[in-house]
């Protein structure tokens, strides 16, 4: 059982196996979770224990070889792969590498995804191993993966929709579970709650921050400081559903807002409009970062007003002015323009949205366009 059909997955394999053959690559090779389930639909908890490396072999022609540990089989015989390859796992005496060597074999150049964003999810002296027994010569398949993992399919961008609108219906119920003189950390507590009783299959991202007139940063996990009168809050969520993520944040001033907040609230609203109406197929990353920078008169040090969105809480490109991506029709992305406020203290804004032929679909339910106050 996986979370699409076959066909889906099948599809996906098709378009990796015609680019492989463009770019003269033999096989390609993945040991990390987000490429494992964008072929295979295997999708586990399981990927948190380090212990077990798992892989996964697409030959230049016909279907995968999951080559894996004996203890994930019965879950993968779920999904729609057939040759499956299993050792008993822990083993001292080679972790799987005979078997993926077999599975690689007559592969003369083997693809990996080498590049920024990539991990080695298997022990460096295994792949050395590797190397020796297969004879094969091993490159870069970053580029060929990341376009291929850029474009959504339908049922990729209406699986994201499905967490978008979870996500927003929790965040409406954020003036009804958050109040003065409430932790910061049951706040935190209180809206993970509503987000899983809204239906995400889980929240591995929660982050946040609240402050009076605005907070420090955007990563930190939450204290038990009680919220105050004139406190900015802000939470953000990467919460999934089939595997896929959201990633979006909102802004709530406590009790009132003061004009430094509101005026920070209304600039990043208008800055990220000004990304929807322009956020076009032809348009490049960089375009879209110079016009989200010019509504706020000035960039951010955070570095970026964005990235790309799917399987991973950021994937692939960025919107800042060195990424000259063109957007594309099928990608899913975020706005997330940031401003300083003063004396230490930001706002952040952000909403998700998928690439069409014309104008771009909302994902996100739109923030209001001024700072809401509970």
């Amino acid at each position: 059982m996986t979370d699409f059909t076959a066909a889906e997955y099948q599809a996906r394999v098709a378009k990796a196996q015609r680019k492989m053959s463009e770019t003269g690559v033999d096989a390609l090779l993945f040991c990390t979770e987000p490429e494992m389930q964008y072929f295979t639909g295997f999708r586990t908890l399981f990927w948190q224990s380090p212990t077990r490396p798992w892989f996964l072999v697409i030959p230049g022609s016909g279907e995968p070889v999951a080559v894996i540990p004996e203890i994930g089989a019965a879950l993968m015989a779920k999904t729609w792969i057939s040759d499956i390859r299993t050792w008993s796992s822990p083993d001292p005496k080679g972790q799987g590498i005979s078997l993926l060597a077999a599975a690689l074999e007559g592969a003369g150049r083997v693809g990996m995804p080498m590049g920024p964003e990539s991990a080695l999810r298997m022990p460096l002296v295994d792949f050395q191993t590797l190397q020796r027994l297969s004879k094969a010569e091993f490159v870069d398949a970053t580029p060929l993966i990341r376009d291929l993992r850029a474009i959504k399919s339908a049922a990729e961008v209406n699986a994201i929709g499905r967490i978008e609108g979870i996500a927003s219906a929790a965040f409406a119920r954020v003036p009804e579970i958050v109040f003065c003189g409430q932790p910061l950390d049951q706040v935190f507590v209180e809206f993970k709650i509503a987000l899983l009783k809204a239906g995400a299959g889980d929240v591995p991202y929660l982050v946040g921050g609240a402050g009076p007139g605005g907070y420090g940063d955007v990563i930190s996990p939450p204290d038990a400081r009680p919220l105050q009168d004139g406190d900015v809050l802000m939470m953000d969520t990467g919460s999934t559903k089939q595997g896929y993520f959201c990633d979006f944040d909102r802004n709530f001033a406590v009790g009132r807002a003061d004009d430094a907040a509101q005026s920070a609230y209304v600039r990043l609203w208008n800055a990220t409009e000004s990304a929807l109406l322009a956020a076009r197929p032809g348009v490049t990353c960089a375009e879209l970062y110079r016009i989200m920078a010019k509504s706020l008169d000035g960039g951010s040090a955070i570095g970026r007003f964005g990235h790309g969105l799917g399987l991973q809480l950021t994937e692939g490109l960025s919107i800042a002015a060195f990424d000259t991506t063109v957007l594309r029709a099928g990608m899913v992305i975020t706005l997330e323009p940031s401003v300083e406020i003063g004396d230490g203290k930001m706002m952040v804004h952000e909403e998700n949205i998928a690439i069409t032929d014309g104008a771009p679909l909302l994902l996100s339910e739109r923030a209001a366009p001024e700072l809401p106050v509970i």
